[in-house]
């Protein structure tokens, strides 16, 4: 049997070979990394995780990123097996340490003998055989111009950052204090996943100041894209109203200073770990343009973090995806060229498990395919569905943006007897795309 071939080892081309080998179809994994790096990437493993170590929450009941981890795991699939095997106390989230995620990614891919890797870049989009390409948003700019000569049209793009990692000894607990947001988990390491360092409104006014005066990153003349709402920089969202931050990653609800108890924080600053040895935190939602010199400055004002010592600062980077629903048929395939798949975040989805999912519908799609066989994505019902459905068709392809899971995708749910409150709507969602999901697996 003809292998296929796949482009990129990130968390979508990691899932779909990981399927289509699980299929018995044999699969090539090209990899250019570490041969050619990226701006973001730091090692050569497979499904490195950069701007975040979280798949956001595993409530598979009232939320749709769950639910999309619900059909992962049902699906045998490998970044999720991963996922909970290095999974860290984070409420009611699920966050890895990232590294030895990666670790045991790429090798389980390497053990399996019907993958094989293959190192360099892949410059050229390959006129035979069959093919998924899951590059990412960080696809080269070789292949990225092949890839607009062959679909004529401009990819469109947007900016992403990364958020700041903290040493954990370097953290003032004298200042911060552990607890999760509303003391959500299931037990006291759940419930003290995260770390929080409050700031009176005379800090917060002055945080935000530093902050929007700060040195940040400016982009190569004629270098043009919007930001992803879902991961704006901390400047930007200052910019938009000093009180934005202070409703966003910084709002001080659900919690209470253990040295403090009787005063209530204007605005909070979390901090969640990022690896298993519990010496590394990534402060939430604090993706940013700084220059290097400003993060450090202006992130120290944050009390708690007065000394704190960097693991990596943060960064941006311009990120690249297709205006799929004008270009890709709802078998991922590229309408020009039906030999091509495109899988992961460079379709237009936005996220981990998102990027994730997608590479395991391309990867079962191709397999059978190789097998002769056309499989149909699942129902819209389903959070998998939901996704392809939107950016094969179901979204506006002018105004065409990445989009994470989330119910406003799924169709509605009747409500019988009246309208059904978010307690009940949400649940039945979920039930919904469980019962379809399962049909689907079973048919295959």
């Amino acid at each position: 049997m003809e292998p296929v071939h796949i482009i990129g080892a990130g968390l979508a081309g990691s899932e779909a070979a990981w399927q289509i080998s699980r299929a018995g179809v044999p699969v090539v994994l090209h990899e250019m990394r570490p041969v050619v790096e990226t701006f973001a990437h730091k090692t050569g493993g497979f499904a490195e995780m950069v701007c975040s170590n979280s798949f956001r929450s595993d409530d598979d009941e009232n939320n749709a990123v769950g639910q999309l981890h619900w059909e992962m795991r049902a699906a045998g699939g490998l970044i999720m097996a991963m996922a909970d095997r290095h999974k860290l106390p984070a409420g009611g989230a699920l966050a890895v340490d990232r590294d030895a995620f990666s670790d045991d990614v790429t090798a389980a891919l390497r053990a399996e003998p019907l993958i094989t890797v293959e190192e360099g870049e892949i410059a050229e989009l390959p006129t035979e055989g069959r093919w998924i390409i899951a590059t990412g948003p960080l696809t080269s700019a070789a292949l990225g111009a092949a890839i607009r000569a062959e679909t004529g049209a401009e990819s469109l793009a947007f900016f992403d950052a990364i958020a700041p990692i903290v040493y954990a000894e370097s953290i003032d607990m004298n200042t911060a204090w552990r607890q999760s947001r509303y003391d959500k988990g299931e037990n006291e390491e759940e419930r003290t996943a995260y770390i929080n360092c409050p700031m009176t409104r005379d800090q917060y006014e002055a945080f935000i100041d530093a902050l929007l005066a700060s040195d940040k990153t400016e982009f190569h003349e004629g270098e043009t894209a919007g930001y992803f709402d879902g991961c704006l920089p901390i400047e930007v969202m200052a910019d938009r109203g000093r009180e934005t931050l202070r409703f966003g990653p910084m709002k001080p609800v659900g919690l209470t200073n253990a040295h403090k108890p009787d005063e209530k924080p204007y605005a909070v600053v979390q901090l969640r770990r990022d690896n298993a040895l519990g010496t590394l935190y990534n402060i939430v939602g604090f993706q940013t343009k700084m220059k290097y010199g400003a993060q450090t400055e202006v992130l120290r004002m944050i009390p708690g973090l007065q000394n704190a010592s960097f693991a990596r600062l943060g960064g941006i980077h311009r990120n690249t995806f297709l205006n799929s629903p004008t270009l890709l048929d709802d078998r991922m395939r590229l309408r020009a060229r039906p030999n091509l798949r495109f899988a992961g975040q460079i379709t237009g989805v936005e996220g981990y498990v998102e990027s994730a999912a997608m590479g395991l519908l391309a990867g079962r799609m191709a397999a059978a395919e190789a097998k002769g066989i056309d499989l149909a994505p699942p129902s819209g019902n389903t959070a998998m569905g939901a996704l392809i459905h939107h950016i094969t068709g179901g979204a506006e392809a002018k105004t065409f943006q990445p989009m994470n899971v989330n119910f406003g995708l799924f169709p509605p749910i009747d409500a019988k007897g009246g309208r059904r409150g978010r307690k009940d709507r949400y649940p039945a969602y979920t039930g919904r795309a469980k019962d379809d999901f399962r049909a689907w697996l079973a048919g295959q």
